[in-house]
């Protein structure tokens, strides 16, 4: 195999593989930001936006934030394409201790809860089908875990070709569902709906809003994660990030003037599964039944793209000596982490147990965004610290969208704070158990340095 074809993360005799093409990776991309949210955000919304030109504002607003961070990621990952990410990133910008705290926070809340939290929403949308008692649907969201835990441990072939299928689906399914409802919607009751008489704006629901919609686009990122194992990945990961994301806004935006064409904003603010009641309206209910297993099989690809991609910031942690060593080990048949991908999978099980769809959502809305921030916030901070480091890519209209992403971001973390500040005073609780335990690994990572020196001074 050509050099150019491996990662440069080497872990004794094993290391990853660069197998993700630019069709895989755009996949990765979409089959992660296409979840749940599409189909659970829009009745949200539409509780705080009264009118269809506000819901397009909102969504396209959040469209716009996901692509500008999207394009300082791809900066940084162009310069920086390394297993691991944001950590990476946060890592190199701000030193081992802000790299430490968002990796503890990725394992502990952020990756493994946004695995939790979509496994729960799948198990909410087959429990009805299946008639799942209480029980079984907790099993049957345990089960998902472990299914693409395990896919993802078997090789990075078999969890693209998972991850590329899933996606597909996904997106045809959803223009499908677009198509179907766009022809047997109302016209007339879409010219109402996007500018009625009552309408009248103002930014406080707007921002309410706006944080639900970045829900349902939170996955942009995914790919850098698995930065090592792209090909070519200073023209790969820029054009990915771009095109998944910007496909993802163009879908959006479409499902929703969809849902006005065949419901009243009142009939969408009342339900949580505005989708099902769309198909169902329009096409009968036989369709919705359909629709639902549709979009268990999206959120499923969600699933498996977290699954695939988040464990990597992990791996990289602990090669930097700030987790458990075993956490860097690298199947030399798989090619994969099957250490950290099983200890993600395993506490992301544990997490489905004992949170429901919306404590979970809250807790890694709030915690995640902080480091979104900070993440693109390092694009000026290495251009400034940095300013020999090799860009194969440049964040285009350098310094506007980083700098309107982190006003957002802070915007979006402040609205948190003083909207739900039980929830965001648990994350950084959180946050601040991560001081020990940086301080426990420097040591441990101390101290096997000076074992190794001492056992060479031995040797030699």
């Amino acid at each position: 195999m050509e050099s150019t074809e491996r990662a440069d993360v080497v872990q004794g005799s094993a290391m990853l593989v660069r197998q993700l093409g630019l069709l895989d990776s755009t996949a990765l991309v979409v089959g992660v930001i296409i979840g749940s949210g599409i189909f659970l955000v829009p009745g949200s919304v539409a509780g705080h936006v009264s009118s269809l030109l506000g819901v397009i504002a909102v969504w396209v607003t959040g469209g716009i934030l996901s692509i500008f961070g999207g394009l300082a990621l791809a900066e940084l990952g162009a310069s920086l394409p390394k297993a691991g990410g944001l950590y990476v990133y946060i890592e190199r910008a701000y030193g081992r201790f802000a790299g430490f705290i968002y990796g503890w926070m990725g394992l502990c809340i952020i990756n493994s809860g946004s695995a939790a939290t979509m496994a729960v929403g799948v198990g909410s949308y087959i429990a009805p089908i299946a008639h799942f008692s209480l029980t079984q649907q907790k099993l049957f969201q345990v089960a998902v875990i472990a299914t693409f835990t395990t896919i993802n441990c078997l090789g990075v072939t078999l969890g693209k070709w998972v991850q590329n299928a899933l996606s597909i689906t996904k997106v045809g399914g959803l223009l499908l569902m677009i198509f179907f409802l766009l022809t047997h919607g109302d016209r007339a009751r879409l010219a109402t709906n996007f500018w009625p008489a009552s309408f009248h704006f103002s930014l406080a629901p707007f921002g309410i809003a706006l944080i639900g919609v970045l829900w349902a686009y939170d996955g942009w990122h995914v790919l850098s994660f698995a930065a090592g194992e792209v090909k070519n990945p200073t023209r790969t990961i820029p054009a990915s990030l771009i095109l998944g994301t910007l496909g993802c806004v163009i879908v959006y935006t479409l499902a929703n003037i969809a849902y006005y064409s065949v419901l009243d904003p009142a009939a969408i603010r009342a339900s949580d599964r505005v989708a099902a009641v769309a198909v169902s309206s329009a096409l009968g209910p036989g369709a919705a039944t359909l629709l639902t297993i549709f979009i268990a099989i999206s959120i499923l690809g969600a699933v498996n793209g977290s699954t695939f991609s988040t464990p990597r910031a992990t791996l990289a942690m602990a090669e930097d000596g700030l987790f458990f060593r075993s956490f860097a080990r690298v199947n030399a048949k798989y090619h994969t982490p099957i250490v950290a991908l099983v200890a993600h999978g395993i506490w992301a099980a544990t997490l489905t147990l004992l949170g429901t769809f919306q404590e979970l959502f809250t807790a890694v809305i709030f915690t995640a965004w902080i480091f979104y921030g900070l993440s693109v916030l390092g694009v000026i901070v290495l251009r400034i610290k940095e300013p020999n480091l090799t860009r194969p890519y440049a964040c285009p209209w350098y310094p506007i969208p980083p700098l309107f992403f982190v006003a957002a971001t802070l915007g979006i973390v402040l609205n948190t704070i003083f909207a739900d500040f039980k929830h965001a005073l648990s994350g950084l609780v959180l946050m601040s158990l991560g001081v020990p335990l940086y301080i426990l690994f420097r040591a441990i990572n101390r101290r096997a340095e000076i074992g190794e020196k001492h056992l060479d001074l031995q040797q030699s």
